[in-house]
């Protein structure tokens, strides 16, 4: 049984169409692979499926396993996989701290510990002394900063990123594609990259598969 985030047969539909046919993937830990393709192809569906939040107009079938455990039948909230989208989604009515005290894993019970562990986040995100700021006053790269610390509090055993640079501007998505894959890396988490942007992948350093109908892969 490998290591890492395994998908086997996985499938796809909505209505009478396949979007996703038995689409086999092992994404080592340490490793990130890159999905590219147009717009409506399954890629961000796929995505949805690992995650265990896929739209109830579309079924799917298939397993996905995480270091050999399968979490094909649980909700997202057990299975231990973060997920970056293109909005940070921060909660506007949390602190900063607050947002990231959120996101630690259900283990951490005790306050100081805690505190503890928002305050180390915060310092490597190189924003010490933001626990008490609200999310709003923060800049895009900043946003971006928190929402990955929120999700690596979490303590994943896998990261899915569904285009989180899009919204940035130039300089801050070289800054936060360099910020998502050193800690990836660091914590040797398998990861699966959504992206229209070559650059993107490029930055992930894997290995890069195209969806899409001419591909071979599942796609329209």
């Amino acid at each position: 049984m490998s290591d890492g985030l395994v998908l086997r047969a996985v499938s796809v539909v909505l209505g009478d169409h396949a979007l996703i046919d038995r689409f086999d993937l092992i994404v080592k830990r340490g490793e990130c692979v890159t999905l590219m393709g147009p717009s409506g192809c399954g890629k961000s569906t796929l995505l949805a499926y690992v995650a265990g939040s896929l739209d109830a107009a579309f079924r799917g079938d298939g397993r996905v396993l995480l270091d050999g455990d399968d979490v094909t039948e649980r909700p997202p909230e057990a299975r231990r996989i973060g997920i970056l989208f293109q909005d940070d989604l921060l909660f506007p009515h949390l602190s900063v701290g607050g947002n990231l005290a959120f996101g630690l894993a259900g283990e951490v019970h005790t306050r100081d510990e805690r505190r503890r562990l928002v305050e180390a986040a915060l310092r490597e995100a190189d924003l010490a002394g933001f626990a008490d700021r609200d999310p709003a006053t923060l800049s895009g790269g900043q946003r971006a900063r928190v929402a990955l610390m929120r999700t690596l509090l979490a303590r994943p055993r896998g990261l899915l990123l569904d285009e989180p640079f899009n919204k940035l501007d130039t300089r801050l998505r070289d800054d936060m594609r360099a910020f998502v894959f050193e800690h990836a890396r660091k914590l040797a988490l398998p990861v699966l990259l959504v992206t229209h942007d070559e650059a993107d992948a490029r930055a992930a350093g894997g290995r890069v598969l195209e969806f899409g109908v001419d591909a071979g892969l599942p796609g329209r």
